[in-house]
């Protein structure tokens, strides 16, 4: 996600922090301080009121966290690959690298989530009984229950993004044996569940409650937009299906040696002809490694002239595919990797470059029908904070 910063590694798995996150703390620790923290017949002055605000609001990105953990550590175990988790002003993110390859996997990764926050929820309560019941740890664990147990009910909403969604996805597809109509009939639900949401925004905004309104009204919309959007990377994946890289690669890219310079890759391809990335071959054409705008920007600009290409290229073994392999398995492996372009090999021996641009513009040439997306990432489990 754009706009994050590393936070930290647990497990293995990066975690990373949206700049919105901050508004969130800051928001969700106002509010329980003047409110929930605040009621009457509370005997506590302003400044512990504020601690138990910021410290609740803490403990409640911590707990979503662990929801989190719950989706990609058991995402992990089975053998997919978990990018990262961001945490940013809706809750949080696991960002797998695809999706689950079965209904059972998915069912299992899906259900892990809310199965984390009713643990959570149980844990606190325990801890509520162990503390004096007018304490303010007490009123922090008793806030942390609530939080978790309505965390847990939210994502069991039967709509896709949702973890419900996702159950029921994974309850279609195994009883269908069909994805595609299993993501969209999720989808459609999750947008549904996503209208109800916006609309009980705008009624609480027309209440007088501005800022509850507006919370759970761009929840709604987050909703919608992650529903749309798997739906139409559906559609993109089942429209490439069967297609022949060959169809959508570019043959006329320009294949270097590796004694080029850096300063004549910049100005005369990158500059004037505006490519990112071009293969470098041998002289019998068969491929050795690709230079891209990224590697150029790791060489001093005051040696380009005096570098070749070859000393800083990324070098084999590279991601490569045939002129047969399938279009959709081509976007997939970009969206995997984070590559803009593959090159296409046959025989050892470069034959053309594939890339996201060129996906999109064969499928809106008319030879399939045009879905509008791109391949993305798998989002999983977005936990959005209705708390």
């Amino acid at each position: 996600m754009q706009g994050s910063f590393k936070l930290g590694t647990i497990g293995g798995i990066e975690i990373r922090l949206h700049y919105t996150w901050l508004l969130a703390l800051f928001l969700i620790a106002w509010s329980l301080a003047l409110g929930y923290f605040s009621m009457p017949g509370q005997a506590r002055d302003p400044v512990t009121d504020w601690t138990l605000g910021v410290v609740a609001a803490l403990l409640l990105f911590t707990s979503i966290l662990m929801h989190e953990l719950g989706h990609s550590l058991l995402a992990r175990s089975r053998g997919l690959r978990v990018d990262n988790i961001t945490l940013f002003i809706f809750g949080g993110v696991s960002n797998l690298a695809k999706e689950a390859g079965n209904a059972r996997d998915e069912f299992l990764i899906a259900v892990v989530g809310p199965v984390t926050s009713f643990v959570l929820a149980g844990a606190f309560w325990l801890l509520g009984l162990l503390l004096p019941p007018a304490s303010a740890v007490a009123a922090l664990a008793g806030y942390l229950v609530t939080a978790n147990l309505l965390l847990a009910a939210f994502n069991l909403l039967p709509g896709f993004p949702l973890d419900g969604g996702r159950v029921l996805r994974s309850i279609v597809w195994a009883t269908t044996g069909d994805l595609s109509r299993a993501t969209r009939l999720a989808s459609y639900i999750g947008q549904l569940v996503a209208f109800v949401l916006i609309g009980w925004g705008v009624l609480t905004l027309l209440s007088g409650d501005v800022f509850g309104g507006l919370w759970i009204a761009f929840i709604g919309w987050f909703l919608n937009s992650g529903a749309e959007a798997s739906r139409q990377q559906t559609a993109v994946q089942n429209a490439l299906a069967g297609v022949p890289v060959g169809s959508a690669m570019d043959g006329s890219v320009d294949a270097v040696r590796s004694d080029l310079s850096v300063r004549d890759f910049v100005l005369d391809h990158v500059v004037r002809r505006g490519q990112r990335a071009l293969p470098v071959v041998d002289q019998a054409q068969r491929l050795i490694g690709i230079m891209s705008v990224t590697d150029a920007q790791h060489v001093d600009q005051d040696v380009w002239s005096m570098t070749r290409i070859g000393d800083v290229m990324t070098r084999i073994p590279l991601k490569t595919l045939s002129p047969e392999a399938d279009l959709a398995v081509a976007l997939q492996v970009m969206a995997e990797n984070e590559l803009h372009q593959l090159p296409v090999v046959q025989d050892g021996r470069f034959v053309g470059l594939v890339t996201r641009a060129g996906v999109l513009r064969y499928m809106h040439s008319g030879l399939r029908p045009p879905e509008p997306g791109r391949a993305q990432t798998q989002t999983i489990a977005a936990t959005p904070k209705g708390v």
